[in-house]
């Protein structure tokens, strides 16, 4: 096949490199795990095949992620929403209005985020050996640990790019192919070209912070599992806590790349297939995974009777105006106005905290204080409003914020990683009509 010609999307200052092979009815963005060079990938047989392969069932759209490849160089960590914003431009770029999204090992976050916070653009979801968490936790132990990523990261600061390096990298990755020089030297210049050692130290950092567990119940679109039969276990956990998620089960190997080994090439295939066939058109999702935000004033009515009714309502004017100004700038919705707070919704999460503490410190040259709320989670789309328990978690986080201060739930800390945010732990909070205690965290 003739190497397809490379199309560059927007996505916001990034130009991310596509390309776009075959032309059936069916879309399938194909987001890859860390590295992936869309000219290298065409000088690789096997991965050709396994390329054509899914073209074969429909139009199907390869992007090099922002930072790999083609697509422009970034040096700090990039969070899963900034690759979720990724994946949108580029079918938005190609023409893409729904699309079953492929993905495997690091991407599979990225996948289940996009589907939850945009089902109506995912016809379907396909996770191979899926990552909820880049580091292990009590309830998720199949994670490396803190101590095992400090040690990757050590190594690959030192050696990324030398050969030596990159060939055990390989070795390991591609055991069944580690007597074969030409595929081990392709696989290190793949590498290479792929990631800058900058890059692969973002990239892992990326992997290392990564965590979606609060997202997987809010995934509603048809979900299909590929896992090796040594990470079943880890594949069922998710499974399990995503809707009507089916499991395959590969035949057995010990590499990461499906398409190094014939039968478990075959068996993706035909498990890609069967799924991509079972979709059906689908009616518009009701509900969505939407990131909250609340912001009050401080002392408002102490201030208006000091300032007098005129005062401030001109004052209460410019705060409008600067709220509405930041809300604008991070792609906010402004849902409701009551009095002098707002409520506001947001496809990502870093854009809620980004836009809150511009909130916060544009109202504070004013010389007035505001507090501020943020929530990810699982809300229902009714006549153009937003319900559900999220709405309330939101409200109530912001009741405990202090003033000056943007307070979060733990799950918007867990989904912004990777996007140079950082958080102080205010502990365990009980808030009023909602079950269990929820962490929260002060944004800086």
């Amino acid at each position: 096949m003739q190497t397809p010609e490379v199309h560059y999307a927007r996505s916001g200052e990034v130009a991310v490199a596509y390309q776009v092979v075959g032309a059936g009815a069916t879309d399938i963005v194909f987001a890859r795990h860390l590295a992936g060079d869309l000219l290298s990938t065409w000088q690789q047989p096997l991965l050709v095949r396994h390329v054509e392969g899914l073209a074969a069932n429909g139009r199907l759209i390869l992007l090099d992620r922002r930072g790999t490849g083609l697509s422009d160089r970034v040096r700090e960590v990039q969070s899963l929403e900034t690759m979720m914003d990724d994946i949108r431009a580029v079918m938005d770029d190609a023409g893409s209005e729904r699309a079953v999204l492929w993905t495997g090992l690091s991407s599979t976050g990225i996948g289940m985020l996009f589907a939850a916070t945009y089902p109506d653009r995912c016809a379907g979801l396909m996770l191979l050996d899926p990552q909820v968490r880049g580091t292990a936790s009590e309830d998720y132990p199949w994670a490396p640990s803190a101590e095992e990523w400090r040690d990757r990261l050590r190594d690959m600061r030192a050696g990324w790019g030398e050969r030596s390096y990159l060939e055990k990298m390989a070795r390991e990755w591609t055991p069944e192919m580690a007597d074969d020089p030409d595929f081990i030297d392709w696989l290190v210049w793949h590498m290479r070209r792929s990631l800058s050692p900058g890059a692969a130290l973002t990239a892992y950092r990326m992997a290392m912070e990564a965590d979606v567990t609060d997202v997987l119940a809010a995934v509603r679109v048809p979900t299909l599992i590929l896992a090796r039969p040594r990470f079943r276990e880890r594949a069922a956990w998710a499974a399990k806590h995503i809707r009507e998620a089916k499991l395959v089960e590969l035949p057995a190997w010990d590499g990461i790349f499906t398409w190094t080994r014939d039968d478990v090439h075959d068996a993706t295939m035909e498990a890609t297939s069967r799924f991509v066939a079972s979709l059906a058109a689908g009616a518009r999702h009701q509900r969505v995974l939407t990131t909250i935000l609340f912001t009050d004033l401080v002392a408002s009515t102490e201030l208006a009777a000091q300032l007098g009714d005129g005062q401030w309502r001109a004052l209460l004017g410019r705060h409008h105006g600067l709220v509405r100004r930041e809300l604008a700038r991070y792609d906010g919705v402004e849902l409701d106005t009551a009095g002098d707070g707002f409520f506001a919704t947001f496809d990502g999460p870093a854009r809620a905290v980004q836009a809150a503490r511009a909130i916060r410190d544009a109202v504070h040259k004013l010389g007035m204080e505001v507090r501020a709320g943020v929530h990810t989670g699982e809300c229902e789309l009714l006549d153009g409003k937003v319900a559900g328990i999220a709405v309330s978690i939101g409200a109530r986080i912001a009741g405990l914020a202090a003033p000056g201060e943007v307070l979060v739930s733990s799950t918007v800390k867990d989904l912004v990683a990777g996007s140079g945010l950082e958080f102080e732990d205010r502990g365990a909070h009980e808030l009023k009509g909602v079950p269990g205690r929820w962490s929260l965290f002060a944004a800086q």
